[in-house]
């Protein structure tokens, strides 16, 4: 074989080496984009009273937080205990304070924090409920820096009177005075009616005890919620990361807004 011919097949064989290289570089950069793993879910503490743990036959995972991290893909963490308060012990003698630092202190920082609560509030001096709140909003945000916080007020599972008003207006000026969301579901009447009274959605929506929701009213009570994280952009959050609110539609007149941002 003379010189020049081996000179060109050892040329062909190069070019073709060099071919299946970029040829199988080519594809496995895109096989990696392909395989890239999807981010991980939103971790999401939620605080509250009997509302957001559960009560009697019905399981905090049934209850409406556990409803709305199942929609959003949350990894979730409950807490909370039954008859407790931003300044109400309850019975077991534990305000939110108490219960955020022996539930959720220690934890790592999630995504976002949800306190849910009032309705256990409502006989406290207004004063002592601000404070309260304050507080505790400050100590979460003291405890995680970037972590996103939402306040969410009482439910009402029957007739709304002013004491309930008076509680959630507390409530909702705490959150205003230190910048933090607050979802409105009396304002925004999740519950309507009264069940023994077999008017509005209470009839479908409310347990026997006429106070809390059954599991067909924490499904609403989750749809509802998601909506206004939805609005906030809080949806799927990411921790030091800003919210997106959604854009804002325009609403009938009279119609109560998604949440309150301050």
């Amino acid at each position: 074989m003379s010189r020049r011919v081996l000179s060109a097949l050892v040329v062909l064989l190069a070019l073709g080496l060099a071919g299946t290289a970029a040829t199988y570089l080519r594809s496995g950069s895109t096989s990696a984009r392909k395989t890239a793993p999807p981010p991980p879910p939103p971790v999401v503490y939620v605080l509250g009273d009997s509302f957001t743990t559960g009560i009697r036959g019905l399981t905090s995972q049934q209850a409406y937080a556990g409803q709305a991290a199942r929609l959003l893909g949350w990894q979730v963490v409950i807490g909370g205990r039954v008859g407790s308060g931003f300044a109400e012990p309850g019975p077991a003698k534990q305000r939110y304070d108490a219960l955020f630092t022996r539930q959720f202190a220690w934890r790592p920082a999630p995504d976002m924090m949800l306190v849910s609560g009032g309705h256990n509030d409502v006989l406290t001096p207004a004063r002592h409920v601000r404070r309260r709140t304050v507080q505790l909003i400050r100590r979460i945000r003291a405890q995680w820096p970037g972590t996103h916080l939402v306040i969410m007020g009482p439910t009402w599972g029957r007739d709304v009177g002013a004491k309930a008003v008076r509680v959630r207006d507390t409530i909702r000026a705490a959150a205003a005075s230190e910048h933090v969301p607050f979802i409105d579901p009396i304002g925004q009447r999740w519950f309507t009616g009264n069940r023994k009274k077999g008017t509005g959605n209470a009839v479908h929506y409310i347990r026997a005890d006429n106070i809390h929701p059954n599991l067909a009213g924490n499904r609403h009570m989750a749809a509802r919620l998601v909506t206004n994280l939805r609005a906030l952009g809080l949806a799927r959050p990411v921790r030091g990361r800003p919210a997106t609110p959604a854009p804002a539609t325009p609403a009938p007149a009279g119609t109560p807004t998604a949440a309150t941002t301050p």
